[in-house]
Protein backbone atom coordinates (compact mmCIF):
# COMPACT_ATOMS: atom_id res chain seq x y z
CA UNK A 1 0.00 0.00 0.00
CA UNK A 2 1.10 3.73 -0.59
CA UNK A 3 0.29 6.85 1.13
CA UNK A 4 -1.27 9.74 0.09
CA UNK A 5 1.95 11.28 0.48
CA UNK A 6 3.98 8.63 -1.55
CA UNK A 7 0.98 9.07 -4.08
CA UNK A 8 1.63 12.68 -4.30
CA UNK A 9 5.05 12.37 -5.37
CA UNK A 10 4.62 10.04 -8.38
CA UNK A 11 5.32 11.76 -11.84
CA UNK A 12 4.66 8.66 -13.92
CA UNK A 13 3.27 5.57 -13.86
CA UNK A 14 2.33 2.95 -16.75
CA UNK A 15 -0.85 0.73 -16.69
CA UNK A 16 0.13 -2.74 -18.79
CA UNK A 17 -3.03 -3.74 -20.77
CA UNK A 18 -2.47 -4.75 -24.33
CA UNK A 19 -6.38 -6.30 -24.77
CA UNK A 20 -9.35 -5.23 -26.86
CA UNK A 21 -12.44 -3.37 -26.72
CA UNK A 22 -14.41 -4.97 -24.06
CA UNK A 23 -11.30 -5.65 -21.71
CA UNK A 24 -10.29 -2.10 -21.73
CA UNK A 25 -13.72 -1.12 -21.04
CA UNK A 26 -13.99 -3.16 -17.98
CA UNK A 27 -11.16 -1.94 -16.63
CA UNK A 28 -12.35 1.71 -16.47
CA UNK A 29 -13.48 1.54 -12.90
CA UNK A 30 -9.80 0.47 -12.37
CA UNK A 31 -8.81 3.45 -13.95
CA UNK A 32 -10.62 6.08 -12.75
CA UNK A 33 -9.39 4.86 -9.29
CA UNK A 34 -5.96 5.31 -10.25
CA UNK A 35 -6.57 8.63 -11.43
CA UNK A 36 -7.98 10.00 -8.18
CA UNK A 37 -5.16 8.25 -6.36
CA UNK A 38 -2.36 9.71 -8.03
CA UNK A 39 -3.55 12.99 -9.19
CA UNK A 40 -0.81 14.69 -10.28
CA UNK A 41 1.24 11.63 -12.28
CA UNK A 42 1.26 11.24 -16.08
CA UNK A 43 -0.49 7.87 -16.69
CA UNK A 44 0.49 6.19 -19.64
CA UNK A 45 -1.22 2.91 -21.08
CA UNK A 46 0.85 0.26 -22.71
CA UNK A 47 -1.90 -1.43 -24.88
CA UNK A 48 -2.81 -1.97 -28.62
CA UNK A 49 -3.01 0.12 -31.57
CA UNK A 50 -6.66 0.54 -31.61
CA UNK A 51 -6.40 2.20 -28.12
CA UNK A 52 -5.08 5.36 -29.12
CA UNK A 53 -8.59 5.61 -29.68
CA UNK A 54 -9.69 4.96 -26.49
CA UNK A 55 -6.91 7.12 -24.90
CA UNK A 56 -8.28 10.20 -26.89
CA UNK A 57 -11.67 9.49 -25.40
CA UNK A 58 -10.88 8.54 -21.82
CA UNK A 59 -8.17 12.07 -21.62
CA UNK A 60 -9.66 12.31 -17.89
CA UNK A 61 -7.92 8.86 -16.44
CA UNK A 62 -5.22 8.25 -19.38
CA UNK A 63 -2.46 10.76 -20.47
CA UNK A 64 -0.71 8.65 -23.59
CA UNK A 65 -0.39 5.20 -24.83
CA UNK A 66 2.65 3.49 -26.07
CA UNK A 67 1.78 0.66 -28.54
CA UNK A 68 2.67 -3.07 -27.02
CA UNK A 69 5.80 -4.48 -28.40
CA UNK A 70 4.46 -7.84 -28.37
CA UNK A 71 6.51 -9.96 -25.78
CA UNK A 72 7.29 -13.84 -25.24
CA UNK A 73 4.24 -15.57 -23.77
CA UNK A 74 1.65 -12.68 -24.90
CA UNK A 75 -0.07 -13.76 -27.96
CA UNK A 76 -1.90 -10.13 -28.43
CA UNK A 77 1.29 -9.36 -31.11
CA UNK A 78 3.85 -11.22 -33.07
CA UNK A 79 7.25 -11.45 -31.07
CA UNK A 80 9.89 -9.26 -32.84
CA UNK A 81 13.06 -9.47 -30.70
CA UNK A 82 14.61 -6.39 -32.15
CA UNK A 83 11.03 -4.70 -31.21
CA UNK A 84 10.83 -5.64 -27.53
CA UNK A 85 14.45 -4.92 -27.29
CA UNK A 86 13.99 -1.20 -28.84
CA UNK A 87 10.97 -0.55 -26.60
CA UNK A 88 12.07 -1.77 -23.42
CA UNK A 89 15.11 0.11 -23.59
CA UNK A 90 13.40 3.42 -24.24
CA UNK A 91 10.15 2.38 -21.53
CA UNK A 92 13.46 1.94 -18.99
CA UNK A 93 15.19 5.40 -20.00
CA UNK A 94 12.05 6.86 -19.15
CA UNK A 95 11.87 6.15 -15.76
CA UNK A 96 8.17 4.95 -14.26
CA UNK A 97 7.52 6.20 -10.60
CA UNK A 98 5.16 2.95 -10.73
CA UNK A 99 3.93 -0.07 -13.35
CA UNK A 100 0.90 -1.83 -12.63
CA UNK A 101 0.81 -4.92 -14.32
CA UNK A 102 -3.24 -5.03 -15.66
CA UNK A 103 -2.63 -7.54 -17.83
CA UNK A 104 -3.56 -11.69 -16.76
CA UNK A 105 -2.50 -13.39 -14.09
CA UNK A 106 1.06 -12.01 -14.22
CA UNK A 107 2.26 -16.01 -15.95
CA UNK A 108 3.78 -13.87 -19.01
CA UNK A 109 2.74 -10.45 -18.36
CA UNK A 110 4.56 -9.99 -14.79
CA UNK A 111 7.93 -10.28 -16.88
CA UNK A 112 7.08 -8.04 -19.24
CA UNK A 113 6.13 -5.74 -16.80
CA UNK A 114 9.42 -5.91 -14.39
CA UNK A 115 11.74 -5.34 -17.73
CA UNK A 116 10.24 -1.79 -18.20
CA UNK A 117 12.21 -0.91 -15.01
CA UNK A 118 9.91 0.94 -12.98
CA UNK A 119 10.88 2.13 -9.02
CA UNK A 120 8.32 -0.03 -8.03
CA UNK A 121 5.81 -2.80 -9.90
CA UNK A 122 2.17 -4.52 -9.00
CA UNK A 123 0.08 -6.79 -10.36
CA UNK A 124 -1.37 -9.98 -9.84
CA UNK A 125 0.88 -13.57 -9.86
CA UNK A 126 -0.41 -17.09 -9.67
CA UNK A 127 0.99 -18.95 -6.90
CA UNK A 128 3.93 -17.51 -5.84
CA UNK A 129 4.88 -13.58 -5.72
CA UNK A 130 7.62 -13.57 -8.44
CA UNK A 131 11.22 -11.65 -7.30
CA UNK A 132 11.39 -7.70 -8.15
CA UNK A 133 7.24 -6.99 -7.58
CA UNK A 134 6.98 -4.93 -5.42
CA UNK A 135 3.41 -5.47 -4.19
CA UNK A 136 1.10 -8.29 -5.05
CA UNK A 137 -1.82 -10.54 -5.05
CA UNK A 138 -3.09 -13.72 -6.05
CA UNK A 139 -4.82 -14.02 -8.94
CA UNK A 140 -8.57 -14.01 -7.88
CA UNK A 141 -9.53 -16.26 -10.44
CA UNK A 142 -13.64 -16.20 -9.45
CA UNK A 143 -14.24 -12.56 -9.92
CA UNK A 144 -15.53 -10.61 -12.73
CA UNK A 145 -12.94 -8.49 -14.57
CA UNK A 146 -13.82 -5.22 -13.15
CA UNK A 147 -13.59 -6.30 -9.89
CA UNK A 148 -10.32 -7.65 -10.53
CA UNK A 149 -8.70 -4.94 -12.16
CA UNK A 150 -10.00 -2.52 -9.64
CA UNK A 151 -8.05 -4.82 -6.60
CA UNK A 152 -5.14 -3.94 -8.44
CA UNK A 153 -6.08 -0.18 -7.17
CA UNK A 154 -7.13 -1.74 -4.10
CA UNK A 155 -3.78 -2.79 -3.11
CA UNK A 156 -2.70 0.62 -3.66
CA UNK A 157 -4.75 2.08 -0.88
CA UNK A 158 -7.23 3.15 -3.37
CA UNK A 159 -10.92 2.84 -3.25
CA UNK A 160 -12.10 -0.26 -4.88
CA UNK A 161 -15.62 -0.06 -4.98
CA UNK A 162 -16.83 1.94 -8.04
CA UNK A 163 -17.89 -0.28 -10.73
CA UNK A 164 -19.60 2.00 -12.90
CA UNK A 165 -18.89 1.54 -16.80
CA UNK A 166 -18.37 4.74 -19.21
CA UNK A 167 -18.20 5.20 -22.75
CA UNK A 168 -17.95 9.58 -23.51
CA UNK A 169 -19.64 9.80 -26.78
CA UNK A 170 -17.82 12.61 -28.94
CA UNK A 171 -19.57 15.11 -30.86
CA UNK A 172 -18.19 13.98 -34.04
CA UNK A 173 -19.44 10.08 -32.89
CA UNK A 174 -22.92 11.72 -32.46
CA UNK A 175 -22.90 13.63 -35.48
CA UNK A 176 -21.71 10.11 -37.28
CA UNK A 177 -24.51 7.89 -35.61
CA UNK A 178 -27.32 10.32 -36.81
CA UNK A 179 -26.29 10.22 -40.21
CA UNK A 180 -26.05 6.70 -40.19
CA UNK A 181 -29.53 6.12 -38.83
CA UNK A 182 -31.05 9.24 -40.47
CA UNK A 183 -33.26 6.65 -42.90
CA UNK A 184 -33.84 4.59 -40.14
CA UNK A 185 -35.64 6.56 -37.24
CA UNK A 186 -39.29 6.58 -36.79
CA UNK A 187 -40.25 8.03 -33.60
CA UNK A 188 -43.28 5.66 -33.88
CA UNK A 189 -41.29 2.64 -33.61
CA UNK A 190 -38.60 0.98 -31.36
CA UNK A 191 -34.81 0.88 -32.31
CA UNK A 192 -33.14 -2.68 -31.70
CA UNK A 193 -29.60 -3.66 -32.56
CA UNK A 194 -28.20 -7.05 -33.15
CA UNK A 195 -24.59 -7.34 -33.24
CA UNK A 196 -24.21 -10.65 -35.13
CA UNK A 197 -19.99 -10.83 -35.17
CA UNK A 198 -17.53 -11.87 -32.51
CA UNK A 199 -14.07 -11.66 -33.11
CA UNK A 200 -13.72 -15.83 -32.20
CA UNK A 201 -15.66 -17.76 -34.20
CA UNK A 202 -16.73 -19.49 -31.17
CA UNK A 203 -18.67 -16.65 -29.88
CA UNK A 204 -20.53 -16.24 -32.81
CA UNK A 205 -24.62 -17.10 -32.46
CA UNK A 206 -25.76 -18.80 -35.84
CA UNK A 207 -26.85 -16.18 -38.37
CA UNK A 208 -30.29 -18.07 -38.84
CA UNK A 209 -30.98 -17.51 -35.38
CA UNK A 210 -30.19 -14.08 -35.40
CA UNK A 211 -32.65 -13.43 -38.54
CA UNK A 212 -35.72 -15.16 -36.59
CA UNK A 213 -35.28 -12.59 -33.50
CA UNK A 214 -35.03 -9.97 -35.90
CA UNK A 215 -38.33 -10.83 -37.74
CA UNK A 216 -39.91 -11.30 -35.18
CA UNK A 217 -39.14 -8.36 -32.96
CA UNK A 218 -40.21 -6.33 -36.33
CA UNK A 219 -43.60 -8.13 -37.02
CA UNK A 220 -44.15 -8.49 -33.49
CA UNK A 221 -43.26 -5.09 -31.80
CA UNK A 222 -42.55 -3.32 -34.97
CA UNK A 223 -39.06 -2.54 -34.69
CA UNK A 224 -36.72 -1.09 -36.80
CA UNK A 225 -33.68 -3.63 -36.63
CA UNK A 226 -30.41 -2.67 -37.35
CA UNK A 227 -27.26 -5.07 -38.02
CA UNK A 228 -24.28 -4.67 -36.97
CA UNK A 229 -20.79 -6.10 -37.11
CA UNK A 230 -16.65 -5.52 -36.88
CA UNK A 231 -14.17 -4.93 -39.47
CA UNK A 232 -14.35 -7.48 -41.71
CA UNK A 233 -17.58 -9.26 -40.22
CA UNK A 234 -19.51 -8.04 -43.51
CA UNK A 235 -20.09 -11.34 -44.93
CA UNK A 236 -21.75 -12.67 -41.50
CA UNK A 237 -23.96 -9.64 -41.50
CA UNK A 238 -25.31 -9.97 -44.89
CA UNK A 239 -26.19 -13.87 -44.49
CA UNK A 240 -28.62 -12.61 -41.19
CA UNK A 241 -29.96 -9.93 -43.67
CA UNK A 242 -30.50 -12.59 -46.21
CA UNK A 243 -32.39 -14.84 -44.02
CA UNK A 244 -34.41 -12.04 -42.77
CA UNK A 245 -37.95 -11.28 -44.24
CA UNK A 246 -38.28 -8.00 -42.94
CA UNK A 247 -35.55 -5.55 -44.32
CA UNK A 248 -33.33 -4.45 -41.57
CA UNK A 249 -30.62 -1.63 -41.82
CA UNK A 250 -27.02 -3.59 -41.99
CA UNK A 251 -24.45 -0.72 -41.25
CA UNK A 252 -21.67 -3.71 -41.08
CA UNK A 253 -18.67 -2.09 -42.38
CA UNK A 254 -19.81 1.32 -42.11
CA UNK A 255 -19.09 2.26 -38.32
CA UNK A 256 -15.97 3.26 -36.30
CA UNK A 257 -15.93 2.61 -32.57
CA UNK A 258 -17.59 6.01 -31.69
CA UNK A 259 -19.95 5.98 -34.41
CA UNK A 260 -21.31 2.34 -33.47
CA UNK A 261 -21.65 3.88 -29.56
CA UNK A 262 -23.55 6.32 -30.98
CA UNK A 263 -25.70 4.06 -32.86
CA UNK A 264 -25.60 1.76 -29.64
CA UNK A 265 -26.67 4.74 -27.38
CA UNK A 266 -29.83 5.40 -29.39
CA UNK A 267 -30.80 1.89 -29.44
CA UNK A 268 -34.02 0.85 -27.50
CA UNK A 269 -32.46 -1.86 -27.01
CA UNK A 270 -29.57 -3.98 -28.12
CA UNK A 271 -28.68 -7.51 -28.71
CA UNK A 272 -24.95 -8.54 -29.03
CA UNK A 273 -22.90 -11.68 -29.00
CA UNK A 274 -20.09 -12.02 -26.21
CA UNK A 275 -18.19 -9.35 -27.94
CA UNK A 276 -17.03 -5.89 -26.99
CA UNK A 277 -20.44 -4.02 -28.11
CA UNK A 278 -21.82 -5.72 -25.69
CA UNK A 279 -19.98 -3.98 -23.17
CA UNK A 280 -20.60 -0.41 -24.71
CA UNK A 281 -24.27 -1.29 -24.30
CA UNK A 282 -23.57 -1.81 -20.29
CA UNK A 283 -21.34 1.72 -20.66
CA UNK A 284 -24.11 3.66 -21.97
CA UNK A 285 -26.84 1.80 -19.76
CA UNK A 286 -28.92 0.86 -22.92
CA UNK A 287 -30.77 -2.35 -22.23
CA UNK A 288 -28.90 -4.84 -23.91
CA UNK A 289 -29.05 -9.09 -23.93
CA UNK A 290 -25.53 -10.57 -23.95
CA UNK A 291 -25.74 -14.49 -25.84
CA UNK A 292 -22.84 -16.09 -23.67
CA UNK A 293 -21.57 -19.50 -25.19
CA UNK A 294 -17.80 -20.48 -24.52
CA UNK A 295 -16.82 -17.77 -22.05
CA UNK A 296 -17.04 -17.64 -18.63
CA UNK A 297 -20.13 -15.37 -17.41
CA UNK A 298 -18.63 -15.01 -13.78
CA UNK A 299 -16.23 -12.85 -15.52
CA UNK A 300 -17.61 -11.08 -18.10
CA UNK A 301 -21.21 -10.90 -17.75
CA UNK A 302 -23.04 -7.25 -16.87
CA UNK A 303 -22.93 -6.47 -12.89
CA UNK A 304 -26.26 -5.54 -13.49
CA UNK A 305 -28.34 -7.72 -14.56
CA UNK A 306 -31.72 -5.75 -14.46
CA UNK A 307 -31.47 -3.72 -17.32
CA UNK A 308 -29.09 -5.86 -18.63
CA UNK A 309 -29.49 -9.57 -19.51
CA UNK A 310 -28.09 -12.77 -20.91
CA UNK A 311 -29.31 -15.65 -22.59
CA UNK A 312 -27.29 -18.79 -22.28
CA UNK A 313 -27.58 -22.33 -21.76
CA UNK A 314 -25.21 -24.47 -19.41
CA UNK A 315 -23.31 -27.16 -20.57
CA UNK A 316 -20.63 -29.04 -19.30
CA UNK A 317 -18.03 -28.00 -21.55
CA UNK A 318 -18.33 -24.22 -21.00
CA UNK A 319 -16.29 -22.60 -20.28
CA UNK A 320 -13.99 -23.19 -22.26
CA UNK A 321 -10.59 -21.45 -23.88
CA UNK A 322 -11.22 -22.11 -27.62
CA UNK A 323 -11.31 -20.01 -30.67
CA UNK A 324 -13.16 -22.19 -33.22
CA UNK A 325 -15.49 -24.95 -31.30
CA UNK A 326 -13.34 -28.10 -31.58
CA UNK A 327 -16.95 -30.43 -31.51
CA UNK A 328 -20.87 -28.89 -32.06
CA UNK A 329 -20.73 -25.75 -31.07
CA UNK A 330 -23.24 -27.04 -28.38
CA UNK A 331 -23.03 -24.19 -26.13
CA UNK A 332 -24.64 -21.35 -28.54
CA UNK A 333 -26.85 -23.97 -30.36
CA UNK A 334 -29.10 -24.54 -27.34
CA UNK A 335 -29.77 -20.94 -27.03
CA UNK A 336 -32.97 -21.12 -29.00
CA UNK A 337 -34.70 -17.85 -30.15
CA UNK A 338 -37.55 -17.95 -27.98
CA UNK A 339 -35.00 -17.71 -24.82
CA UNK A 340 -33.70 -14.56 -26.50
CA UNK A 341 -37.16 -13.12 -27.74
CA UNK A 342 -38.65 -13.73 -23.96
CA UNK A 343 -35.83 -11.22 -22.60
CA UNK A 344 -36.26 -8.54 -25.51
CA UNK A 345 -40.37 -8.31 -24.85
CA UNK A 346 -39.34 -8.31 -20.93
CA UNK A 347 -36.47 -5.41 -21.68
CA UNK A 348 -38.74 -3.58 -23.99
CA UNK A 349 -41.70 -3.63 -21.51
CA UNK A 350 -39.71 -2.69 -19.04
CA UNK A 351 -38.29 -0.09 -20.55
CA UNK A 352 -41.93 1.37 -21.47
CA UNK A 353 -42.91 1.29 -17.91
CA UNK A 354 -40.15 2.95 -16.39
CA UNK A 355 -40.47 5.83 -18.50
CA UNK A 356 -44.05 5.66 -17.55
CA UNK A 357 -43.46 5.88 -14.14
CA UNK A 358 -40.65 8.45 -14.32
CA UNK A 359 -42.46 10.68 -16.30
CA UNK A 360 -46.06 10.40 -14.63
CA UNK A 361 -47.69 9.62 -17.68
CA UNK A 362 -48.27 7.03 -20.65
CA UNK A 363 -44.85 7.06 -22.66
CA UNK A 364 -44.42 5.26 -26.06
CA UNK A 365 -41.55 4.30 -27.53
CA UNK A 366 -42.25 7.03 -29.79
CA UNK A 367 -42.18 9.69 -27.04
CA UNK A 368 -38.94 7.66 -25.58
CA UNK A 369 -37.32 7.98 -29.25
CA UNK A 370 -38.20 11.86 -28.99
CA UNK A 371 -36.02 12.08 -26.35
CA UNK A 372 -33.01 9.95 -27.10
CA UNK A 373 -33.08 12.99 -30.21
CA UNK A 374 -32.98 15.45 -27.71
CA UNK A 375 -30.30 14.44 -26.16
CA UNK A 376 -28.08 14.16 -29.35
Amino acid sequence: MMTLEERLMVQRLAIVRALHVGDLLLAVPAFRAIRRGFPAAEITLIGLPWARDFVQRFRQYVDRLREFPGYPGLLEVDEDRERIRAFLDQERAYRYDVVVQMHGNGRASNPFALELGGRRTIGYYESRQPDGLWLGATYPDDRHESERDLGLAGLLGLPADDLRLEFPLLPEDVRAGQSLLSSALDQNRPVVGLHVGARPPARRWPAERFAIVGDALACERGAQVVITAGPGEEPLAQSVVDRMDRPPLNLAGRTSLGSLAAVIHRCDLFISNDTGPAHVAVALDTPSITIFGPADRRRWAPLDQRRHLIAFQPVACSPCPHWDCPIDHRCLRRVEPAQVLGLAYHLLAEESLLLTKKHDQDLSFSARSALKLRSW
